[in-house]
This record gives structure tokens, C-alpha cells and sequence, in this order.
């Protein structure tokens, strides 16, 4: 099962724009700079917008959820680093261990 889900958070995130991917237990953080091209709004098509990091994280790893938080708070606020979160743990079990 392959899920993904594009966040378009703008100023409250490094390049505006942070997609989550989930492959089975394979969780995939990807920051995109904001495609100003393409437009300034949130309903504006970022397909093509350029990625400048990606990190793969396991959900079975013991320390998943603080190993994504720690990315994430680095890509944005604690806010929106819960609320991606909370959206993979809708798609795949994470380890309950911290």
C-alpha cells in the first residue's frame, strides 16, 4: 500500500512544502523549495517543484516517531511536524517505544 500526501505549508516551512510518502513500513520525507512558476497559491500545481531533501525512515525502527519529529521540526514548526505525524500514523503503525 502506497500513500502519499503533499503538505503545502509556505512561510511556516523551510521551501513551503513537505510531502510524505508510505510504502508498506517505509516512510519517506521529501522538502521541496516552492515552485513560484507554477503559482503562489495553495491550490496551485507543485508537482514539479524542486526537492532539496529526502529522508527514509522504518516504522518498525525503535525510535521512528522521535527520528521523524526530528526531521520534521527541522523542516517546520512542532505543529505541523505533529499533524504530518499524526497523518503517516493513519497509514502504517509506528513503533510505541518513545
Amino acid at each position: 500500500m502506497k500513500a502519499t500526501k503533499t503538505f503545502k505549508i509556505g512561510e511556516y516551512a523551510k521551501g513551503g512544502i513537505i510531502t510524505a510518502e508510505v510504502n508498506n513500513k517505509q516512510i519517506t520525507i521529501i522538502g521541496k523549495d516552492w515552485d513560484m512558476s507554477a503559482g503562489t497559491r495553495r491550490s496551485s500545481n507543485q508537482s514539479n517543484a524542486k526537492e532539496f531533501q529526502r529522508d527514509t525512515f522504518n516504522a518498525d525502527n525503535r525510535d521512528v516517531r522521535r527520528d521523524l519529529y526530528v526531521c520534521l521540526t527541522d523542516l517546520t514548526t512542532s505543529y505541523y511536524a505533529d499533524e504530518i505525524i499524526k497523518w503517516v500514523e493513519t497509514k502504517v503503525k509506528l513503533n510505541n517505544e518513545w
